[in-house]
């Protein structure tokens, strides 16, 4: 009835493990055990390692150790490699970048572990954000967006940018409204951050700075 109906039968027997290692390849650019491991694929990296071999053979994708930390066994597009390179020869520039916490491009908690400043409050929910500056998380925005948590010690130098981007974000989608209470576990009109949040585009309340 309705809209919705269950679809096990349109696929059945077993999934095309080739069309599986290349779908892993398309959407994270570079494939490692952790990252097959967050996608909650049956039988993890094993499932597919061998057809990852069989693409690189064919000259499909590159393995190497692409990213420190990460197992040696990992398969790349080569595409994904420019980038890699491309960012490296930036140097010190820092691009920030939001995204939902539970986006597959979003790596950490599942391929990269999250900072340990973050303790148990970061986590992969929907409706949740972090923000990356140069490819480092330094702010989590709680599911509700009352809530903003920094990943890395609080400092002007990082916080401007990220605020930035995250105004960019939240206005860059209509009807979207944030209204931050607590930045660091207190509540935001004590804390230090409540003029960058006015300079970044906020509206200061008396508990708390409202985006629209």
């Amino acid at each position: 009835m309705g809209r919705w109906s269950r679809t096990e039968r349109l696929f059945g027997g077993d999934p095309d493990r080739r069309a599986l290692a290349e779908l892993l390849l398309e959407r994270q650019g570079i494939v490692t055990r952790d990252g097959v491991r967050g996608e909650g694929i049956p039988g993890g990296y094993g499932a597919v390692y061998a057809e990852l071999r069989a693409l690189e053979t064919l000259g499909l994708c590159r393995r190497g150790y692409f990213v420190e930390g990460l197992g040696g066994a990992q398969f790349a597009l080569g595409g994904a490699v420019e980038r890699l390179r491309e960012l490296r020869e930036r140097g010190e520039e820092r691009e920030a970048l939001v995204l939902a916490a539970a986006d597959p491009a979003q790596p950490y908690g599942a391929a990269l572990p999250w900072p340990k400043r973050a303790g148990a409050r970061a986590a992969r929910v929907a409706g949740a954000y972090v923000v990356l500056l140069g490819g480092e998380p330094v702010l989590y925005v709680e599911r509700g967006g009352r809530t903003l948590v920094p990943l890395v010690d609080p400092d002007e130098t990082w916080l401007r940018p990220a605020l930035s981007a995250l105004v960019s974000h939240v206005k860059a989608r209509p009807g979207r409204r944030l209204a931050v209470e607590r930045f660091d576990g207190s509540p935001v009109g004590d804390s230090e951050v409540m003029p960058l949040l006015v300079e970044a585009g906020f509206l200061a309340g008396p508990r708390r700075a409202v985006l629209r």
